[in-house]
């Protein structure tokens, strides 16, 4: 007899769907497993020997094949270990095979037959309600499960549980979603004293998701001010935070099934590596710019990161996407971020400053911002010089102004965004380009002339040029204009400016 149980195989955000075939035929005692194995799914045999075991079952003394169809597909991880053993206990006569016919089964097994999380259940959940199947998971991921919306969600702490149940002998209580974070705030821009032209660069990022760097001395407040972006994006739709907990699910951060409204916010060290910051490794995962999906990358000491880690970024940042080749599989992650970074002027990070002046001025600050490529720079849409901050500053109050009211203001500029792309394929200003680009970011005559002239002055690329137009577009949102004037297009080139070089 054959055995048939659905579940799915992971690649990069894409459930594909897998038929665990179990046959129990007459032969030489034996347990194999075919179909692409990986180390973590081969593996599987003794585990679902031991957890039957658990449960008072014994395998049969037959020739026991499990086919994972299609077999040309790779197959990764240990939530192959239920559909494993639930397919084996169908084709034993143990449980029903026409009733797990309407399942898909994800699940890791332990030795004595408890049943554990495993990462992409939400994304299983999903791929289930496509094809009106129930789902059949842990205990512990009911909760996420659950947000997929019209399925039947199945969940048990342990094997025996679940057999119980198949059985009628008791019924287990079907799952909630978990709850729905509510959006945390970081530290408050009220912290943050001077500055204000980079408070209010800060803004114009915030209100239009565009790519920003800081370039000033140590402790100028360069960190702090990235550190408060969170306080003043607005929450997530719930649309866009499914999306961004289904990256987590796949990577197996999402804890207790709990959807966050918070946009994410990540903060490598500059030690990363390539397969930790763009996604990658021995089993392709998520990396650092697709977790911060729909939120923040922060890269603090930029020009201390790799060269060909930083130029790795390149590709999502004009994409919004990830794209990680490898000979058996071409898996693509999410990874439309808002980049921060922050930078030294130089090594020692006293350029310009008369009362520490840098001894090896100017080529310490041409050689540390020769780490970091031209290209990448062009990809940034505003390059902020942070000053140092002085003592009267310091002692100063606190601004009346904080995070609170520069929330309010960033809310009503991408209001304003979300209804002029209604329909169209990109949430903020930071994302239009081409006929959208022209339609609503073309300046005024005095505008588009002071542009000509900028863009032959400062050189700038047709990549620059477009990227001056959507944070001008922007500017003229928080100032409520319909139009983009010479105005927005002036304040837009003054963040254009790129760190001195020698």
């Amino acid at each position: 007899m054959v055995a048939h149980v659905s579940t799915v195989a992971f690649l990069g955000l894409e459930a594909r769907g897998v038929e665990v075939q179990v046959q129990v035929a007459p032969g030489v005692p034996s347990f194999v497993v075919v179909g692409l194995p990986d180390k973590a799914v081969a593996e599987s045999r003794e585990r679902v020997r031991a957890a039957l075991q658990a449960i008072g079952l014994a395998l049969p003394p037959k020739r026991i094949t499990v086919n994972l169809s299609p077999a040309d597909l790779p197959k990764e991880g240990s939530h192959y270990d239920l559909p494993i053993a639930l397919g084996l206990l169908g084709a034993m006569g143990v449980v029903d095979a026409e009733t797990l016919a309407g399942y898909l089964v994800v699940g890791e097994l332990g030795l004595d037959g408890r049943i554990a999380a495993s990462p992409g259940v939400l994304l299983a959940a999903i791929h289930a309600a496509e094809r009106s199947l129930g789902l059949i998971c842990p205990a512990a991921q009911g909760p996420e499960a659950a947000w997929a919306g019209s399925v039947e969600v199945i969940t048990a702490p342990d094997l025996m549980a679940l057999l119980d149940h198949f059985r009628g002998a008791s019924a287990l209580v079907p799952s909630q979603p978990g709850r729905a974070e509510l959006q945390a705030h970081g530290p408050d821009l009220a912290q943050v004293k001077g500055q204000e032209t980079a408070k209010r660069a800060l803004e114009i990022a915030a209100a239009g998701g565009h790519n920003l760097l800081f370039v000033g001395p140590p402790g100028a407040g360069k960190s702090l001010m990235a550190a408060c972006l969170p306080g003043i994006l607005p929450p997530l739709t719930p649309a866009e935070a499914l999306e961004v907990s289904m990256v987590s699910s796949v990577a197996g951060t999402l804890e207790g099934g709990k959807l966050s409204r918070s946009r994410p916010f990540r903060s490598p060290h500059h030690s990363a590596s390539m397969a930790a910051l763009v996604g990658g490794g021995l089993k392709v995962k998520p990396g650092e710019v697709s977790l911060a999906h729909l939120g923040v990358l922060f890269l603090d000491e930029l020009p201390e990161f790799q060269r060909p880690v930083l130029d790795s970024l390149r590709q999502p940042l004009e994409t919004g996407r990830v794209s990680v080749a490898r000979a058996n599989s071409h898996v693509t992650f999410p990874a439309r971020v808002q980049l921060i970074a922050a930078m030294n002027p130089c090594r020692c990070g006293h350029l310009g400053d008369p009362g520490q002046a840098c001894s090896r001025a100017p080529r310490c600050a041409a050689d540390y911002q020769a780490k970091v490529s031209g290209p990448l720079l062009d990809r940034i849409d505003m390059h902020v010089e942070v000053a140092s901050v002085s003592a009267a500053d310091l002692v100063l109050p606190p601004p009346a102004e904080g995070s609170t009211q520069v929330r309010a203001r960033v809310a009503a500029a991408r209001a304003l965004q979300t209804a002029r792309f209604a329909g169209e394929p990109v949430r903020t200003n930071a994302e239009a380009d081409g006929e959208l680009l022209d339609r609503f970011a073309t300046p005024d005559d005095p505008g588009r002339k002071l542009l000509a002239q900028a863009a032959e002055a400062m050189r700038l690329s047709a990549r620059g040029y477009h990227r001056v137009l959507r944070v001008a577009r922007t500017i003229a949102d928080l100032g409520g204009s319909e139009g983009v004037g010479r105005i927005h297009v002036a304040e837009a080139l003054s963040y254009r400016r790129q760190p001195p070089r020698a």
